[in-house]
């Protein structure tokens, strides 16, 4: 079925995108790095900055379920894609974080969304998939021993390393098409299933035979 085919593309992708920030920027193994000096653990021109200077976490909106209206906008809540709705909160791309529930996780999100209030987002401007990366790899735990949570003063202190901009531009070019394919294989499987929504009842009932 072509639909799963295209899940397993998408999930070897996405593997493809972390096995590339793995070797870059954790194993240090980027083009020309033996040309590259190590100052105090780190590449040279390398620069460590706090959570807060390069992804300020903004909190998602409330917007339960009997208020939702039909449409195409998704709506994120910490688990993922709980529901859609007509209108957007955030103009993507975009990163997501969760803050209650399913703590820590982090969700890249292509078109525009409305997050909701069991999750941080980081806006527009701030948003790539460098910084996508490097937060799966933080793994931020639960901060609330009462209520599974994630503080935003303990988030926003976590250190990010930050390349120099020629590798950082570097990466971003070869993974912005990786997920430019996700999104282009994404896209089929939706209108796959719309198309399978639509004919399903049908086949059903009758109206369409095989």
């Amino acid at each position: 079925m072509l639909a799963n085919i295209n899940r397993r593309r998408i999930q070897l992708l996405e593997e493809a995108a972390r096995l590339l920030f793995r070797e870059w920027f954790v194993y240090f193994r980027f083009p020309e790095h033996e040309k590259t000096k190590i100052v105090d653990g780190v590449p040279e021109g390398w620069r460590k900055e706090k959570l807060s200077k390069i992804g300020y976490l903004n909190y998602g909106k409330s917007l339960v379920e009997e208020a939702r209206e039909e449409g195409d906008v998704k709506v994120y809540g910490s688990s993922g894609v709980v529901g859609v709705h007509s209108k957007y909160l955030v103009e993507g791309p975009g990163i997501i974080v969760g803050r209650k529930g399913n703590v820590g996780a982090i969700h890249w999100v292509n078109d525009s969304y409305w997050p909701i209030d069991t999750v941080y987002y980081i806006k527009r401007e701030q948003s790539n998939l460098f910084l996508y990366l490097s937060l799966r790899t933080i793994g931020f735990i639960n901060t609330d021993a009462s209520v599974p949570g994630l503080n935003r003063d303990y988030a926003h202190n976590k250190t990010i390393l930050v390349p120099t901009k020629d590798l950082l531009d570097k990466f971003l070019n070869q993974v912005n098409d990786i997920y430019n394919m996700v999104k282009i294989l994404t896209n089929q499987n939706q209108k796959l299933a719309q198309v399978r929504n639509l004919l399903l009842p049908r086949l059903m009932n009758g109206t369409i035979t095989t």
